[in-house]
């Protein structure tokens, strides 16, 4: 009987023992053998040792607290902050730049009663650099050439205004507070910047909402000010993403002296020989000058500046300042050989007569009626896009010698 009973217990107690080595060996390879699923979020480079990904529970533009408790609404700033790499993987370019610009951009700002957030938009639109885009807008915040224009800048074959950065940035000024009076808001006086005042302004009504928050634009104007918060944040709070940001330096400007020009010159190369500074200077630090010559029949004055001390060491504004063009044109610097003309011819004489147009007719015949070319026609009145002359019209003429 004991030993049946014996028998018994063990065709019972075999599937349970069997089962529970099993269960041992299964915990042994899931805890010593199986590595752990990649954190698909977290990350590590020289300047990023971190974490998990989180939007700033106190987001502010302008004053204005961004609901980044709407679930549409912080999925936007998630891509934001998180989905770019340029800036992550450029924060120490970026902060530099910073440092050199932000004193010059700063003022102005505060200057036009403009909120210091708007620093960040010049930011997003050129890295504060003098770059050019396939739409046509220029400079540091990116202008294109009608609304340059509008704002007082002047645009043109020899000069481009949108590459002087403090003429640029009183130009924007004036935009975003156009599109403030508009709308009465700083948010949608961002978006306009974008979008235009008129684009804006037609998806409020088809929309029916105040909000910027609430209105459904195109996808680069309804995430614009949600990217303007994202680089607010890097700049003010950079422990959020892990940068360990170096010391903040008080940059001051670059120490200039201005010369003042009220002629036109025929050569610019000549001009700064005359005044004894290397050739290319100008173009260095004017790069708002397209041309070696430049017209000036209305003698308006030109303020050229150049650094004080030319043996400074000014490479990273420069390189900042540099259009493409100037960056193709690396065969300008300041210890280039020329070859000058005679000096004597630098400044053009400004003497001309006008005369009204009468009749409406082709440019070049007009100009072979004057004697001249009809080039210099078109630029002594700044009429590149002009084939034909209107009745009325007045044009500056300058009578060959």
């Amino acid at each position: 009987m004991k030993f049946k009973y014996l028998l018994s217990f063990n065709r019972y107690t075999r599937p349970i023992i069997l089962l529970i080595f099993f269960l041992i060996i299964y915990f042994i390879l899931k805890v010593f053998v199986y590595y752990p699923s990649p954190n698909s979020v977290s990350y590590s480079n020289n300047n990023f040792y971190v974490f998990d990904l989180t939007i700033p529970t106190d987001l502010h533009f302008c004053g204005e607290k961004i609901p980044s408790n709407n679930l549409d609404i912080r999925k936007d700033l998630e891509k934001e902050f998180f989905s770019s790499n340029y800036w992550k993987n450029n924060s120490r370019i970026l902060f530099n730049k910073a440092q050199r610009w932000f004193p010059y951009i700063e003022p102005i700002l505060k200057a036009e009663g403009v909120p210091d957030d708007f620093k960040y938009l010049c930011v997003i639109e050129s890295h504060l650099s003098n770059v050019s885009s396939s739409a046509g807008a220029a400079g540091f915040w990116q202008l294109v050439p009608s609304s340059a224009r509008n704002y007082g800048l002047e645009v043109n074959n020899q000069v481009d205004e949108r590459y002087h950065v403090e003429k640029a940035t009183h130009a924007a000024c004036q935009h975003i507070k156009d599109a403030y009076h508009v709308f009465k808001n700083w948010t949608l006086a961002a978006a306009a910047y974008n979008r235009g005042i008129g684009g804006i302004q037609k998806a409020m009504q088809t929309q029916k909402t105040k909000s910027y928050h609430k209105l459904l634009l195109n996808k680069e104007t309804g995430s614009f000010v949600y990217r303007i918060m994202a680089y607010k944040t890097l700049f003010s709070s950079p422990g959020h993403f892990g940068i360990k940001r170096k010391k903040w330096f008080n940059y001051s400007k670059v120490p200039m002296k201005a010369i003042k020009i009220d002629s036109t010159v025929t050569s610019i190369s000549a001009l700064e020989k005359k005044l004894d500074i290397p050739r290319g200077t100008f173009a260095m630090y004017n790069p708002w000058l397209l041309s070696n010559e430049l017209d000036n029949p209305e003698k308006k004055i030109y303020i050229f500046q150049i650094p004080k001390n030319l043996k400074a060491d000014y490479s990273g504004y420069v390189n900042d300042l540099a259009t493409e063009d100037t960056r193709r044109n690396n065969s300008i610097s300041p210890t280039s050989e020329i070859k000058l003309e005679k000096i004597d011819s630098l400044l053009k004489p400004t003497k001309s007569y006008t005369f009204v147009v009468k009749l409406a007719e082709p440019l070049k015949n007009l100009a072979g009626f004057l004697r001249v070319s009809e080039l210099d026609l078109k630029k002594w009145n700044k009429l590149n896009d002009q084939l034909n002359t209107v009745p009325g019209q007045t044009l500056i003429i300058f009578p060959k010698e």
